[in-house]
């Protein structure tokens, strides 16, 4: 096991992604997985494309961007500890938005399609801790994205909301 593994396996066991697993389980999650680097700016998944991977940010953050008429409008941001990209992974559906890295020495746990489909069948607990965490982060961002929207709909429309 290299010094790398062994820090990445650290901080995921005070992840809430792995806070049920051994550090052996989270050892073997990360064989199915790899740590991939990005600066500021970068693309990671763009609109249009389908999910063939799930990210976890290890640090760093993601912005997810939609983009109109030649311009970028940021949706929402993923940081430490959440997952990125799961919905057009789960749903096999086109990304309606663009994932980009919002800050520099930005790191991300790349699970792919093919390796997920292989912890599903050699590991299935690992598959379904994997899974209710996606579940949680998507949870996350709608509420995040619920409340800035019903922030700006009271300073538009007033604290009654009356249109």
């Amino acid at each position: 096991m290299t010094t790398k593994t062994f820090d990445l396996a650290q901080f995921l066991n005070q992840q809430h992604l792995c806070e049920s697993l051994t550090i052996k389980e989270i050892q073997t999650l990360l064989e199915y997985t790899e740590l991939v680097e990005y600066k500021k700016g970068d693309v990671i998944t763009d609109i249009g494309e389908v999910g063939d991977a799930i990210y976890f940010v290890v640090s760093g953050e993601t912005a997810l961007v939609f983009e109109e008429r030649g311009s970028e409008m940021e949706i929402g941001r993923m940081t430490e500890g959440e997952l990125v990209g799961e919905m057009s992974f789960f749903d096999r559906q086109p990304r309606l938005l663009r994932m980009r890295v919002a800050s520099d020495n930005t790191q991300l746990m790349r699970l792919s399609r093919v390796m997920y489909d292989r912890l599903r069948v050699e590991h299935p607990y690992l598959a379904v801790v994997f899974l209710e965490h996606a579940i949680i982060s998507l949870d996350h961002l709608v509420r995040r994205v619920s409340s800035d929207e019903m922030s700006l709909s009271r300073y538009v429309y007033g604290r009654g909301g009356k249109r």
